[in-house]
């Protein structure tokens, strides 16, 4: 999770909207989704959402709170895990995609030479638990579509609270179905591909990268063994302040 989305999730957390209005409000930016970037957005804001439901239920639980006001924070957390699951559905289609299109490293690649390096899933923000868990989420839906819907509208039928564990469940199970039906890669028929993902997710990846490294700084800059290394260094950090500052400059326009 990035700076920007983790102070809008904060803010949307603090802002003290209902649950249904937190749910509408991340449905609506799956929806409006237009880049990969903003996909995971909205799987965080789900998350969000469905953290808050969770603990809403069982504070109401706690207090011996009506029975309509637990089932609606039960809705709530099962709206959020439907959002979070079609999110990490399109993650999966788009991240398959740019590993065919030769843009992210697949196991194949490992033996590259330094010049021949493709994007890696950590370099992309992502990690390789993350992308197997979405993966499974696109082939359960290919093998028995709607069945994530399914689950969870079974719990809220049966009182039940809708958890992400139960539903991992349904998923692993749809998904190895899939598998021994010899689809190893079912592709979602809506899926369009995003062009920019292995791009955009890159430049996320490397700055994270560089904001990790600020305890490193002063080591860099005292660095003096070799010359043309340090030379080499302060023109690469100048040419990327331009590109971070001119970043900040068209995000805030």
């Amino acid at each position: 999770m990035n700076a920007h989305t983790g102070n809008m999730i904060a803010r949307m957390a603090a802002s003290g909207q209902s649950l249904p209005d937190l749910v509408s409000r991340a449905s609506r930016a799956l929806a409006e989704a237009q880049s990969s970037a903003e996909v995971l957005e909205a799987r965080d804001m789900a998350s969000v959402v469905y953290d808050a439901a969770k603990k809403a239920a069982r504070m109401a639980q706690a207090k011996g709170a009506h029975d309509a006001l637990i089932a609606a924070a039960h809705r709530a957390q099962a709206d959020a895990l439907l959002i979070e699951s079609e999110a990490k559905r399109r993650l999966a289609d788009e991240y398959d995609a740019a590993q065919e299109r030769g843009e992210v490293a697949t196991k194949a690649d490992q033996n590259l030479l330094p010049d021949q390096k493709k994007v890696t899933v950590v370099e992309l923000g992502l990690t390789h638990k993350q992308v197997h868990e979405a993966r499974q989420i696109r082939d359960a839906e290919v093998a028995q579509p709607g069945i994530v819907k399914e689950t969870l509208d079974k719990a809220i039928s049966e009182r039940r609270e809708p958890t992400r564990a139960e539903l991992q469940r349904s998923i692993v199970a749809a998904a190895s179905q899939a598998m021994r039906g010899g689809s190893r890669k079912p592709r979602n028929p809506d899926y369009k591909p995003d062009p920019f993902f292995a791009k955009i997710a890159h430049f996320s990846g490397i700055c994270e990268e560089i904001g990790a490294s600020i305890d490193m700084v002063e080591r860099f800059a005292a660095y003096t063994e070799i010359e043309s290394t340090r030379n080499r260094l302060r023109r690469n950090v100048a040419a990327a302040l331009l590109t971070l500052r001119r970043f900040e400059e068209v995000s805030h326009a």
